[in-house]
């Protein structure tokens, strides 16, 4: 794609403080984006002005008045779709970004992270003026897909650059800071959703769906003053410019010691990520255990997916609406403050993700969740409906089934929100931490879709029982976790290389040897991880765990704000 031009400030690069902060702003940006992108749709679909323009979006329904005349005949001209129509129209946007994540897996290296960046950020402005512009459904899905392609490059490479521009010993506390920005950019789309909910016209369903360019535009405009990453340059050979980018972020000079260390540490990381081999080496088990690692990062953004959350970021409205029998503005008002309450619960894991650690926090969401979702069950099936088939509620367990869908969101956005990026980066050994890592955000777009895409025809069959299947789903989170997912907090990646040879040598649970296993000095460590890996493999793991677990000469820059879903360096 070719390099970008870097602009000047006052006739000077950015560097030091100021380049760490537009870094962290431009990565903040992309975040609230991917956010927006996930809710803007929630508040649009029971719309009357949406469904006017969009018939194939707008299943037939008896408690819907667009679709009937005064005389009680069908109206030809609105509701020509059916609840698989409308939820491939949501859906189809997962299988974009799913594309699109593809495209990065295998050219954005070639590509770099700036223009891989740049490029999905236009081809999401593209695919936002196709939706927004639409008269058909064709269009508007075409432009679902497109803009779905988008994002999946941009918020494929944003994590990977701005994590190998950011200071090591923060890299796994700001995975969560990037959960939080994503449903800060969802909490945004309800509210920009409700405000425009009191106008008149298609306005009040254009601007929202073209409002998540003003993000991506802030995107491609910062892209233009900061640089690309000095791990991807080393990669390339461009070594006098990567030397640059470090010392721009060090504030150094390019020929300090702070660089020459920064640089080595990069370089050893990289010759262990291309000596990991190839995608087979991820189905070896041996001391590595390759595979049950792999299959745990795979898991646990699967996890993510069926617990039910996008149930309620991709359709609170419809749910409000169309589940609990609360009126259009109500439940608009209900899914802007469910938006609110997700993003201040998903501040609450940031002191506790350490102090916690994640099995426990991953077991709290998952009762927590598995509760909510058999409460709502059990509120929604004494609903009835009135004469015109709309669905309805006592006052007692309308309110019950409000509080515990806020509470559902609660304790994802604890447990599970920014656990599932954290924790496939933190299991999954140096050596096959790419191929890894891209076989897991591959199972969370396709699982997204899969939920995506059965909600509204669930609830048009089962109704009620709808949360009961979720209930089950994240019942059977509970023992999963509890068996198979040892605990990574307070381990350096060496231990966790040990604890799963080890339990590998013995027989045992990695699990039950994650609890066990005593803590080493480094010669201890260096001595226990000899009996079970070669000296080469260990003075490998050695060199390039320096750029993932120790501070370097990186943790000399000055506070930025960093976000991250990926520990990739």
């Amino acid at each position: 794609m070719g390099d970008l031009p870097q602009w000047k400030v006052n006739g000077k690069l950015l560097r030091g403080a100021a380049l760490n902060w537009g870094i962290g702003v431009i990565a903040s940006c992309g975040f609230l984006m991917f956010g927006y992108d996930q809710g803007v749709l929630s508040g649009l679909l029971t719309l009357d002005d949406f469904q006017k323009n969009q018939a194939l979006m707008t299943p037939l329904d008896a408690s819907n008045p667009l679709c009937w005349n005064d005389d009680g005949s069908r109206d030809e001209r609105y509701c020509h779709g059916d609840a698989n129509t409308q939820a491939a129209g949501v859906a189809l946007y997962q299988i974009g970004c799913f594309l699109g994540a593809v495209l990065i897996l295998f050219y954005g290296e070639s590509w770099g992270r700036r223009s891989s960046t740049f490029w999905g950020s236009l081809i999401m402005i593209i695919g936002g003026i196709m939706q927004a512009a639409s008269f058909e459904y064709g269009l508007f899905v075409s432009g679902r897909v497109v803009g779905g392609i988008g994002n999946g490059m941009v918020t494929s490479t944003i994590p990977t650059w701005q994590s190998e521009c950011a200071r090591p010993e923060k890299r796994g506390f700001l995975i969560l800071i990037s959960g939080a920005l994503i449903s800060g950019g969802i909490m945004i789309s309800y509210w920009v959703v409700y405000g425009f909910y009191f106008l008149e016209g298609q306005v009040r369903w254009r601007f929202p769906v073209m409002f998540q360019s003003f993000f991506t535009i802030l995107v491609m405009i910062g892209l233009l003053y900061l640089p690309d990453s000095p791990r991807w340059l080393l990669m390339k050979g461009r070594t006098a410019e990567a030397r640059e980018v470090i010392g721009r972020l060090l504030d150094r000079p390019e020929d300090s010691a702070e660089v020459d260390e920064e640089v080595n540490q990069i370089a050893a990381a990289l010759n262990v990520e291309q000596n990991g081999g190839r995608f087979k080496r991820l189905l070896t088990n041996g001391p590595s255990q390759n595979l049950r690692r792999t299959l745990l990062g795979i898991a646990a953004q699967f996890f993510q997916q069926i617990c039910g959350i996008n149930l309620i970021t991709y359709y609170a409205t419809f749910v409000f609406e169309n589940s609990l029998g609360f009126g259009p503005q109500l439940s608009r008002l209900l899914a802007a403050l469910n938006g609110t309450e997700y993003f201040l619960a998903s501040l609450v894991a940031l002191p506790l993700i350490e102090r916690v650690g994640r099995r426990k926090l991953m077991l709290f969401g998952a009762f927590g969740m598995m509760g909510s979702m058999a409460i709502l069950a059990g509120t929604t099936s004494t609903g009835t409906t009135n004469e015109d088939g709309a669905p309805q509620l006592s006052t007692a367990y309308g309110v019950t089934a409000v509080v515990f869908l806020f509470a559902f969101n609660s304790f994802f956005a604890v447990g599970w929100l920014g656990m599932t990026w954290l924790y496939p980066a933190e299991v999954t050994g140096l050596n096959i931490r790419i191929q890894a890592n891209a076989l897991s955000t591959c199972s969370n777009w396709i699982s997204n879709f899969l939920i995506v895409m059965i909600t509204p025809p669930a609830f048009a069959n089962l109704q009620w029982k709808t949360y009961v299947m979720f209930a089950v789903f994240n019942a059977a989170l509970i023992p999963c976790v509890y068996l198979y997912f040892p605990e990574t907090s307070k381990r350096s990646l060496e231990e966790i290389d040990l604890y799963f040879a080890r339990a590998w040598s013995e027989g045992v649970s990695p699990v039950k040897m994650a609890k066990t296993m005593p803590r080493y000095t480094a010669t201890e460590l260096d001595n226990e991880l000899a009996k079970y890996f070669s000296a080469a493999d260990i003075e490998q793991r050695r060199g390039s765990m320096l750029q993932s677990r120790r501070p370097s000469a990186m943790t000399q820059a000055p506070d930025e704000p960093s976000v991250n879903k990926n520990t990739t360096q």
